[in-house]
């Protein structure tokens, strides 16, 4: 966790709105923030998805606020950010973890598939940092975006979500410039084969683990814990001068292309 490696309360006083916030690395990442010090919202389609990280969060000796929010609809993201600046009083650090993804070769799939993951994650990473921004400006506040390394070279069956976390990227870039001007930092963390996830378990066959494992530098999978302390990393003040920067977080792997061989 990331108290191990940061000092306790490194983030004391701040209050993060996490997307995606009750399962999977963003779950991860909402855990951290408030092991840290920080008081958490978190947002998902489904209120079941969220309790169980709120309860996980709370036994820990935490505050959290959970909401559900779909983030392709940005009246409703407004609204759960509204409603997460009533319960805490202001927002500091947004997260934008919500994703989707499955497997499919570019020749078998549809326009709709292809649109969805684009509307979730590009889409929804613009509409939930677009919705916060008049709070985040009054504060000096953080944007951290969950990104991928699927689009630095190729990945086949994976051409909709690199295709929708390329612009992730690009919007982390674009409102580094434009909003670091009003004092709000904006950077990105791009996971690698990250092991202890539902999506690692889905998207890759236990067949291929060795093969991709030899393809590491580090001879590793991450950990959701290696994202958790990036992202407190990211959202503390020893970053306070790293602005659109998407820190990629794989041992390396990306370096080494996409195959398996």
């Amino acid at each position: 966790m990331a108290n191990k490696v940061f000092r306790e309360n490194i983030l004391q006083g701040k209050v993060a709105f996490v997307t995606g916030g009750g399962t999977g690395i963003t779950g991860g990442v909402a855990r951290a923030l408030s092991k840290a010090g920080a008081k958490v919202a978190i947002t998902s389609r489904k209120t079941e998805n969220l309790e169980p990280m709120k309860k996980t969060i709370e036994d820990g000796g935490g505050e959290c606020f959970a909401v559900a929010s779909d983030v392709r609809d940005y009246e409703a993201v407004e609204s759960a950010i509204a409603a997460t600046i009533d319960h805490f009083g202001k927002i500091d650090i947004v997260v934008n973890g919500a994703a989707g993804n499955f497997l499919c070769k570019a020749s078998e799939l549809s326009a709709n598939g292809f649109g969805t993951v684009v509307d979730i994650d590009t889409k929804g990473t613009f509409n939930v940092c677009r919705a916060s921004y008049e709070e985040l400006k009054k504060n000096g506040g953080q944007i951290i975006n969950i990104s991928a390394t699927l689009h630095y070279l190729a990945t086949p069956m994976q051409i909709h979500v690199s295709a929708a976390k390329a612009g992730v990227d690009a919007i982390t870039r674009n409102l580094a410039v434009e909003w670091g001007r009003k004092g709000i930092r904006v950077n990105g963390i791009a996971p690698g084969p990250i092991e202890d996830t539902e999506g690692m378990k889905r998207l890759l066959p236990p067949q291929l683990k060795e093969a991709l494992t030899r393809k590491i530098p580090l001879q590793r999978f991450g950990l959701i814990e290696d994202i958790e302390n990036s992202a407190v990393f990211l959202a503390s003040d020893g970053a306070s001068y790293i602005n659109g920067v998407t820190l990629v977080v794989d041992g390396g792997h990306w370096l080494t292309g996409t195959g398996l061989g």
